[in-house]
């Protein structure tokens, strides 16, 4: 560890001056439990005044960082709250539950429990205030109490340690984007000076009225939520118990704002975290004021971390490693991350983070960065990016998120350029780092047992079968089928017409998610692979309607639309929810081939059908389809 001032002055973030403790001492009591007490927010990255931001109006954080450690490489599991949340809660990371994508709803097995339970089972009273979202339904008895009056106050023994979460959603970009929000959040603070706030303003924003005002009303929701924490800190203090409770800042991802927020880099994944430990509670040197940790810890690590600080044994199946408290495993090398379905679109991505350097794997580099999504088109700076990129007006570095395609990999040296604009994936210099890299996601996919590979229609009918979406690929002979899918998954996103052997011998493969791949693989080389357009034609009868549709998907892709239509119009009409969302996003990639099948796309429209009731998401990007092929700008149900 370094002092605050010694990395401000390395990381050329200026000089602050900062108060530091001396030596701690040990507890006089040895078996003395602390309270542990988790302010968490949503939706900002580290810039904050203890961070080094310049126009950052964070005192009361900037003073709980002098009076503990600031974590300069924390970084969570995804760009979005629900995802990330159900790993925090479990110490698992969402690939592995099956709770990756958006707005989705697993079961877990038994055996996995929502950390608060334990450490209710060892004699803590824990509240949580009140935000969950944990895309499971956790047991009734994980929290004493869970409300928006949660409180370590309504504990009856005043005596029983405690853990009590309280949550800011006030920063969250709702708080940006609905001005009633913003003005109830920010009500009675100073506002940051909006062309002032442009000397932050990152080169992916054009500098405009519309970015400057929401990048201001960033800096005021921040504002906002250090008035909290202060509010929060003050009544520890008033009931004597700041000595005796460890205090841990979070936020559950990055920026609310596009091209961070639901993204894999640094503005969307990198948060603040802030750890105070009272002197009668550090261990080893742990927890000094004003000192900066540059370990990396993902955001899977909360709970575990937690439970060693507290003397409760963390599980063996948590993937999380505590970084405070006895007996610590090794510093992480690396922190993973995955995107998959945001709302109403797939786009699945993993990421690998180590002290330096991001790798990116773009499994569906077909599609493009800006996928049209119905929640962040409502917000002024998407919509400001969209109106500048149509007039061919935006700056370079904000053009280049606009590309029809992504690559598929994508490399970036953070040190020296933190805003990840220059991609060294084809740079020969970089070959070496590269190819590590992709080797430690490529293991990270097979260690973790990647569920995020499996196609959501497949996930949610395995699921009812077996029971929880954790054990879909624990099954009998799940290590091969795992390296096949793993396999699959990596050549369908190549692009390499040399490999449409292989991409057809995976859609011949006896499960239905590797077949899913071939299919996906095969029409992502469009044209290229029509040497294979009878064997594709076949799956349009498979019994998994996500590879009927990948193969729909497929024929269209090398020109040949007419058998795929009624394919796609049949689960469209008939399909269950997430495998109407797959056949509705074909229909709005394939534009205007999609045109005879129009009354169908309709008929899924109207409110009052029953199919309406399977999935707003498919009626949003149905929408958005035939805006596109009747030229007209209707409003998005």
């Amino acid at each position: 560890m370094v002092s605050r001032r010694q990395w401000l002055q390395s990381s050329g973030l200026g000089v602050v001056a900062w108060a530091l403790g001396g030596v701690p001492a040990r507890a006089e009591k040895e078996n003395e439990r602390p309270n542990i007490l988790w302010l968490s927010c949503e939706d900002i990255g580290p810039l904050l005044g203890c961070y080094g931001d310049p126009l950052a109006k964070t005192p009361h954080l900037d003073k709980l960082a002098s009076e503990g450690v600031l974590y300069s490489h924390a970084y969570t599991t995804a760009g979005v709250c629900a995802p990330c949340r159900s790993g925090i809660i479990t110490g698992i990371i969402q690939t592995t539950l099956g709770t990756q994508h958006m707005r989705c709803q697993a079961k877990l097995p038994d055996f996995i429990k929502p950390f608060p339970l334990l450490l209710r089972q060892a004699g803590y009273y824990c509240t949580n205030n009140s935000k969950k979202d944990y895309q499971f339904s956790e047991p009734v008895e994980t929290w004493d109490e869970s409300s928006k009056k949660a409180h370590w106050r309504e504990r009856k023994d005043k005596r029983q340690p405690f853990f009590s979460v309280f949550n800011f959603t006030g920063c969250h970009e709702s708080g940006i984007g609905n001005a009633a929000k913003y003005e109830s959040v920010v009500k009675g603070l100073t506002r940051q000076d909006r062309d002032e706030a442009a000397r932050t303003l990152p080169p992916y924003y054009p500098n405009t009225p519309v970015t400057r005002e929401d990048w201001g009303r960033y800096y005021d929701v921040v504002q906002a939520m250090d008035r909290w924490v202060g509010d929060l800190l003050s009544q520890l203090e008033e009931d004597g118990l700041a000595e005796e409770t460890i205090v841990m800042f979070w936020s559950d991802h990055g920026v609310g704002l596009p091209r961070a927020k639901r993204w894999l880099y640094e503005s969307g994944t990198h948060v603040p975290l802030i750890v105070r430990i009272p002197s009668r509670y550090r261990r080893n040197g742990q927890g000094e004021p004003g000192t900066v940790a540059d370990q990396l810890v993902s955001s899977i690590d909360l709970g575990p971390t937690v439970l060693n600080l507290a003397g409760v044994p963390v599980p063996s199946h948590m993937q999380g490693e505590p970084f405070l408290g006895e007996a610590l495993p090794a510093p992480r090398s690396y922190i993973f991350g995955a995107r998959d379905r945001m709302d109403e679109r797939y786009d699945i991505i993993r990421m690998v983070r180590d002290q330096r350097y991001r790798y990116i794997r773009n499994y569906e580099p077909l599609k493009p960065y800006y996928q049209y999504m119905n929640t962040p088109e409502k917000g002024a700076t998407m919509r400001e990016l969209r109106r500048l990129h149509e007039a061919g007006q935006l700056p370079l570095e904000a053009e280049l998120f606009w590309a029809k395609r992504k690559p598929v990999e994508e490399l970036y040296d953070v040190e020296k350029d933190p805003h990840e604009i220059h991609n060294l994936a084809e740079n020969e210099s970089y070959r070496e780092i590269l190819e590590r890299m992709r080797r430690v996601h490529l293991d990270w996919v097979k260690a973790s047992v990647d569920l995020g590979l499996v196609p959501e229609p497949e996930l949610a009918a395995r699921e009812g079968e077996i029971g929880s979406r954790y054990a879909i690929l624990r099954q009998e002979r799940s290590d091969a089928l795992v390296e096949r899918l793993r396999r699959a998954a990596f050549v369908a996103g190549e692009g390499d017409p040399e490999s449409i052997d292989e991409l057809t011998e995976a859609l011949h493969d006896e499960d239905a998610a590797v077949r899913y791949w071939g299919a996906t693989g095969l029409g992502n080389l469009g044209h290229a692979s029509r040497g294979a357009e009878k064997v594709v034609a076949f799956h349009l009868n498979d019994p998994s309607p996500a590879v009927r549709v990948a193969s729909a998907r497929a024929l269209c892709r090398m020109r040949r639309p007419n058998k795929a239509l009624p394919v796609l119009a049949e689960v469209l009409k008939e399909g269950e929810q997430w495998e109407r969302l797959q056949a509705a996003i074909v229909l709005d990639e394939i534009d205007e081939m999609a045109r005879p099948v129009m009354d169908v796309m309709n008929e899924a429209l109207t409110p009052r059908e029953k199919l309406y009731a399977k999935g707003k998401y498919v009626v949003r990007v149905l929408n958005r389809a035939l805006n596109e092929l009747l030229g007209t700008n209707r409003q998005v149900r």
